[in-house]
C-alpha cells in the first residue's frame, strides 16, 4: 500500500532521505557507514549488495556472455546492455526533450542536449584537466581513476589493472580467440573494430580493382 499512498515512515538521519521500507534504508545506511561487506574472492573488492558482487564477478571476470543480439548475433554479459544495444538495429529513441522535437537513443544523449541547446542542467568540470561531464558521478569516477591510479579492474589472465570494464574487456581480447567484428563483404573476422574498419576500406578496393581487372579481361579484342 505504501508503493500507491507514497508513504515514506523510515527516514535517514543523516542526510534525511526517506524510504518506504526498513530494509532500503538499511541499505542506504552503508552510503555513510562506508560499509562493504560482500567481498569478491578473484580480486579482493568489495560491494555494499550481493548482487552488485555477482554483477562484478560476470562482467569483470567472466567471459560468458549469454545475452545475444537477435539481429547481429553479438553476445553481451547483461540483458541490459543487449536492450540498449537493440535500439541500435531498432531505431527506438525513448528519451525526448520536452522542450523540442528532437528524440535520443540513451538519456545521457538528452542530458547532453539539454544542457547544451536548452541551458538545463549542470555540467561538472574537473579542475585537473578541465574536461567536463553530465553527471556529478562521472566527475567523481574520472578523478578517482585517472587522477590517482586507481584501477580497480584486474585481468584474470595477467597482472594488468584498468580503469574501466571497457578497458578490461578491450584487453581480454588479447588473451582470447574470439572475434566479434565481421567484414561484411568478405566475412573475415577480427578482434577490434578499427581493424576491421582499415580492412573494409582496402577489401572494397580490392573488390573494385578486381571488377575492373575482370571486365577488362571480358571485353573482346579488336583488330589490328
Amino acid at each position: 500500500m505504501r508503493v500507491h499512498s507514497g508513504e515514506k515512515p523510515y527516514k535517514c538521519h543523516v542526510c534525511n532521505k526517506a524510504f518506504s521500507e526498513s530494509g532500503a534504508l538499511n541499505l542506504h545506511m552503508r552510503v555513510h557507514t562506508g560499509d562493504k561487506p560482500y567481498k569478491c574472492s578473484l580480486c579482493n573488492k568489495c560491494f555494499t549488495t550481493s548482487s552488485n558482487l555477482q554483477l562484478h564477478k560476470r562482467c569483470v571476470h567472466s567471459s560468458r556472455r549469454p545475452y545475444h543480439c537477435p539481429y547481429c548475433g553479438k553476445q553481451f554479459k547483461e540483458n541490459t546492455k543487449l536492450k540498449y544495444h537493440v535500439r541500435v538495429h531498432t531505431g527506438a529513441k525513448p528519451y525526448s526533450c520536452r522542450n523540442c522535437s528532437d528524440c535520443f537513443r540513451w538519456h545521457v544523449q538528452l542530458k547532453r542536449h539539454l544542457l547544451k541547446s536548452h541551458n538545463e542542467g549542470t555540467c561538472f568540470t574537473c579542475d585537473i584537466c578541465q574536461q567536463q561531464f553530465i553527471t556529478c558521478h562521472e566527475l567523481k569516477l574520472h578523478s578517482l581513476r585517472r587522477h590517482e591510479d586507481v584501477k580497480p579492474y584486474v585481468c584474470s589472465e595477467c597482472p594488468k589493472r584498468f580503469c574501466t570494464v571497457t578497458e578490461l574487456r578491450r584487453h581480454r581480447l588479447v588473451h582470447s580467440d574470439y572475434k566479434q567484428f565481421c567484414c561484411g563483404r568478405c566475412g573475415k573476422c577480427f578482434k577490434y573494430r578499427g581493424n576491421v574498419v582499415h580492412h573494409f576500406k582496402h577489401c572494397i578496393q580490392n573488390s573494385v580493382f578486381d571488377d575492373i581487372l575482370s571486365n577488362l579481361s571480358t571485353q573482346p579484342r579488336s583488330g589490328v
